[in-house]
């Protein structure tokens, strides 16, 4: 049995440690804030409640693996899950509306045909069966297996099978996912569907490479999901409580200020006040910044690895608190498309970052009693991605989100009738706030792995080179997202037990 020190309570590390310790070992996790579960937080006043990380689930079955793995109880049996339909409600510039059927391909092209005209399901539909053949060829080295040793076979090829686009006298094949809404969905508001997908993780679609396909196949393959009676902060509480349950030990306050190292291996972690925790193991689950201070600046990658990624995007939440009750038949999810989306994405991602006058801004409109104070009110949620802080946090930027945050507001009113009448008060969450619940100093929100792009959208591997030094979470491979911070423990947890032999699930 080896003592095991985790760094942090994120959604990863909590994957890691509850593996580990099911494995035999001790594992202490060392959490810095007062609670568990890092972007899956939640705020409540007067009776409402919101989630302030992610508001939706995608391909539960790698959190389901983990309660499998960890003891007799599925997750079922600690959350209710429900598949939310359609999963999502479109409206677009141009005033066209569109609500997609939860996980069905016949579904999504029929509501795309009534909607958009004959042709456009057929042509989202053929997309979808070359993002399926992308997500076979990606699955395992990008989610289910350690990061090659030779990872740049998978920076330098595009899995995706791009439909051949003649132009003039050339023959191209689009090699970033705005070129495959150009030239394979042909409407703009097919387009704008698809790089909605790549906006919400915050990537700029004209240079995401063409595999960022992958993004919208998991929503359309999998579905999406919801944690009714409270959101996804109880998918963080199950998690936790599934950690408890396997003796894991949690100390909170408790911040690690250096990992000790001894003949080049790790010996243990040095906290705030003043003692030494010994560890034969350390999961540190933070930011790359953050790791290289508590390793005295010295690198933790070897010449060839992947860099860690720093900065992007993160993204601006403001919580509505709205007198009168959801009307029936109101989708959980509504995406608002910018007006512009050139626009837009030239202000998000151009040399002088900030947000246009009219984002795409996703609200949420979970219908869940657990929520309100009563039946009488509804708890709306609406978020946008905005550039990362880089290290501005001074009077003058929280203004600046304020004046987003009525941005947002504005945009939500062509989703939500009578917003501005059925307001009682709002709250606005910054980049500041995304920093403080992660610990990612800038508020950037970590991107999935890709492959292709020259492996600037891969994650470094889970292993350092001080031996008995992991990484865990969507800083480390395979990226950020839900699903890849479970499936980070699981690949962490692996590579703990089973050694660099260690090759992925099975």
């Amino acid at each position: 049995m080896a003592r095991i020190a985790v760094i942090g309570a994120g959604m990863g590390a909590m994957a890691a440690a509850a593996r580990l310790a099911v494995a035999g070992h001790r594992v202490v996790v060392y959490e810095r804030a007062g609670t568990y579960g890092g972007a899956l937080g939640r705020v409540e006043r007067d009776g409402f409640r919101f989630d302030t990380g992610p508001g939706l689930l995608p391909l539960p079955a790698v959190w389901r693996d983990l309660f499998v793995k960890t003891g007799k109880e599925p997750l079922e049996s600690r959350v209710e899950l429900v598949q939310v339909d359609p999963s999502s409600r479109h409206v677009f510039a141009d005033g066209t509306e569109v609500a997609l059927p939860n996980a069905s391909r016949a579904g999504v092209v029929a509501a795309l045909d009534a909607a958009l005209g004959a042709g456009a399901g057929r042509r989202w539909g053929d997309f979808l069966v070359r993002a399926r053949e992308t997500w076979d060829r990606t699955r395992r080295p990008l989610l289910e297996e350690p990061l090659w040793p030779n990872w740049r076979v998978l920076a330098e090829r595009e899995p995706y099978p791009a439909v051949p686009h003649k132009r003039l006298l050339r023959t191209r094949r689009a090699g970033t996912l705005a070129e495959v809404g150009a030239w394979e969905l042909r409407d703009a508001r097919l387009a704008a569907l698809l790089e909605s997908h790549a906006l919400a993780h915050g990537l700029d679609p004209r240079t995401a490479p063409a595999n960022a396909a992958v993004l919208p196949y998991m929503e359309y393959a999998f579905g999406v999901w919801y944690v009714r009676s409270g959101g996804l902060r109880e998918l963080a509480r199950a998690v936790y409580e599934r950690c408890l349950a396997r003796r894991v030990e949690f100390r909170f306050g408790a911040e690690v200020t250096g990992i000790v190292e001894k003949d080049g291996r790790v010996a243990g972690v040095e906290l705030a006040e003043g003692t030494v925790a010994e560890a034969e193991f350390v999961v540190s689950g933070v930011a790359p910044g953050v790791l290289d201070r508590l390793c005295g600046g010295a690198p933790v990658r070897g010449g060839g690895e992947v860099p860690p990624q720093r900065g992007g995007a993160s993204r601006l939440t403001v919580l509505l608190a709205l007198r009168g009750s959801r009307p029936a038949g109101t989708a959980h999810r509504t995406v608002v498309h910018a007006a512009d989306r050139e626009t837009e994405l030239d202000r998000l991602f151009g040399a002088a970052p900030g947000m246009a006058a009219r984002p795409t801004v996703t609200v949420l409109r979970p219908d869940d009693p657990a929520l309100v104070p009563d039946a009488d009110h509804e708890a709306v949620t609406l978020s946008a991605a905005v550039p990362a802080l880089e290290g501005a946090s001074d009077r003058a930027t929280t203004e600046v989100f304020a004046h987003w945050a009525g941005q947002l507001m504005e945009v939500a009113e062509r989703a939500v009738s009578g917003l501005r009448d059925r307001l009682l008060w709002h709250e606005v969450r910054t980049p500041a706030e995304v920093a403080a619940d992660t610990g990612a100093a800038d508020g950037a929100i970590p991107v999935p792995s890709l492959a292709g792009a020259d492996g600037r959208l891969l994650h470094p591997a889970n292993g350092t080179r001080t031996d008995g030094l992991f990484t865990v979470g969507g800083w480390s491979h395979p990226g950020g997202g839900l699903p890849h911070a479970g499936m980070s423990g699981a690949l962490v947890a692996g590579l703990v037990v089973e050694g660099p032999e260690f090759r992925g699930s099975q």
